[in-house]
């Protein structure tokens, strides 16, 4: 909005509409456009769901701060300059407030410019772009020469009529969607000078920037006329529309732009920066528990009453590994598949943003891999199991490369009968386990002392009053008969389903030693 019309006006005619819902391509714009390399690869953030925690972490924050926060999500290790500022902003909630309301005007944006900042160079304008005045000097004059002339003059008209249309069917589209970009632009360059304004140590701008931000404002500002409330602005579009006013703002702004590139990319990665260090700060004081994290050695890991963040309620559990990685057993609809979540999403803000969601942790700063809800496909013509080895191939292929990495895997071979899953599951994982560390649940509990030599294991119950424990050992209760009575099955099938489970039992008996096996294989 044109500051005159900030006095002139009540802010309410104005009101903005906060928060325009982007596409996941727009956010991800800055991360692609920084050419960096994303730590994790699309299945395993899916799996995490990481969609909805960025946005949870999001809220209230501006298309500026939203790709921030991704380029960070989805990168490498967290910015230390960024971890002190989110804990200066949560010592000191004033400034926070302060800071948050120089920011507002970005959440207006309802644009992404992260392609016109820092994307390929725009097509340089048509040499004739400094004679477009004439065109609409041409349809006047002509029409005033119909009043001399009478129809002769009628040709004049008709051609000044037809360069006019040319011009703007080739670009008044154009035009259109770059007053968007601006209007973007405007509300960065505004919250740059509102910062420069502060005088608190987590604003970025200096006093001088934050003058060349507000010259650089009004050089792209509209016209008065495309504000006042009371004046038609289709009369207004019309004119501009028939004077050319449109294109050549359009030539104009954009070679504006192209030449003060340097300082517009800098301050969206101030600004940026510093909006998606104030929506961290604002998650952080809405969580009831969470911790700064410390690295560990990549084959340890350390979460104390450890909860899942996008869960309300989440029942805390502790995991403690110490050279070997986890073998994760419990009884159906325990929570292994939301404990092996929670282990991911808790060790990836550890990464990408310093803290956890515990009471105290100390984690490897490694890449993250998954596999935990392949799926067959219809399209893609693969049936569960060959998606299943799929991926298991591409995990072995990323554990080839030799950096080491974390593993979380869920219920793996499930697509094949029972014997080849147990043999398939075991040779996967004893490779994998074998150079990095492997964080894998699964209901064949005979993997546990196949793979005891790598995988520690543990088991996921419930005490009496209800709470999660992870205790050494594996599951030994299993659930699943017994919750065919209680979902309904009637007594007969319940009744059949045991007895075929006793005589599994008897002649398919787990060895009471096969810890060995894969090692002698």
């Amino acid at each position: 909005m044109h500051p005159f019309l900030q006095q002139l006006f009540p802010a309410r005619v104005f009101a903005p509409a906060l928060d325009y819902p982007f596409a996941r391509s727009d956010v991800a714009m800055l991360q692609r456009l920084a050419g960096e390399a994303p730590a994790l690869d699309e299945q395993t953030w899916d799996e995490l769901l990481l969609d909805q925690y960025a946005a949870q972490l999001a809220r209230e924050t501006s298309i500026f701060g939203q790709q921030e926060l991704h380029r960070r999500l989805s990168g490498g290790q967290a910015d230390p300059a960024s971890i002190a500022r989110v804990r200066q902003l949560l010592d000191d909630p004033a400034q926070a407030a302060s800071l948050q309301r120089a920011c507002l005007p970005l959440r207006q944006a309802d644009t992404e410019v992260c392609a016109t900042l820092f994307g390929a160079a725009p097509a340089p304008a048509p040499w004739w772009r400094a004679w477009l005045w004439l065109v609409p000097l041409a349809l006047l004059l002509a029409i005033a020469a119909t009043w001399l002339t009478g129809w002769p003059a009628l040709f004049g008209v008709v051609a000044a009529c037809v360069a006019l249309m040319t011009v703007q069917a080739r670009f008044y589209e154009s035009a259109k969607a770059w007053e968007r970009t601006l209007d973007t632009l405007r509300y960065l360059l505004k919250t740059r000078a509102a910062l420069a304004r502060l005088d608190v140590p987590a604003a970025l701008p200096l006093a001088a920037e934050g003058a060349q931000a507000a010259k650089l404002t009004r050089a792209i500002e509209r016209s008065l006329l495309h504000y006042v409330p009371f004046i038609d602005t289709i009369l207004v579009e019309y004119g501009d529309w028939l004077l050319l006013k449109n294109v050549k703002r359009y030539f104009r702004t954009r070679q504006l732009v192209a030449q003060q590139l340097p300082f517009l990319r800098d301050s969206f990665t101030r600004v940026a920066q510093l909006e998606a260090d104030l929506a961290l700060a604002r998650h952080l004081r809405g969580r009831a528990q969470f911790c700064w994290a410390q690295e560990s050695d990549a084959r340890q890991l350390s979460l104390d009453a450890m909860v899942h963040p996008l869960l309300d309620g989440a029942k805390p559990l502790s995991l403690r590994l110490d050279g070997r990685g986890a073998f994760i057993s419990g009884q159906n609809a325990v929570g292994k598949s939301t404990l092996l979540r929670g282990v991911g999403l808790n060790l990836i803000s550890a990464r990408a943003f310093g803290f956890c969601y515990a009471q105290a942790a100390r984690v490897p700063m490694l890449p993250l891999h998954s596999s935990m809800q392949n799926e067959d496909s219809l399209d893609g013509g693969e049936s569960l199991y060959i998606a299943e080895l799929r991926r298991a191939r591409e995990l072995l292929a990323l554990a080839e490369g030799g950096a080491p990495a974390l593993f979380l895997i869920d219920e793996i071979f499930r697509g094949t009968n029972h014997l080849e899953s147990v043999a398939a599951a075991a040779a996967v994982l004893h490779s994998l386990a074998a150079q990095h560390l492997v964080i894998v649940s699964s209901h064949n509990l005979v993997l546990g002392p196949l793979l005891e030599d790598c995988l520690a294991p543990w088991c996921v119950r419930r005490d009496d009053a209800g709470a999660l424990l992870l205790a050494p050992g594996v599951l030994r209760a299993t659930n699943g008969i017994a919750l065919l009575a209680q979902r309904g099955f009637d007594a007969g099938i319940v009744d059949k389903a045991g007895r075929v489970f006793d005589w599994l039992s008897t002649h398919m008996a787990q060895p009471a030693d096969c810890g060995g096996v894969l090692e002698r294989a």
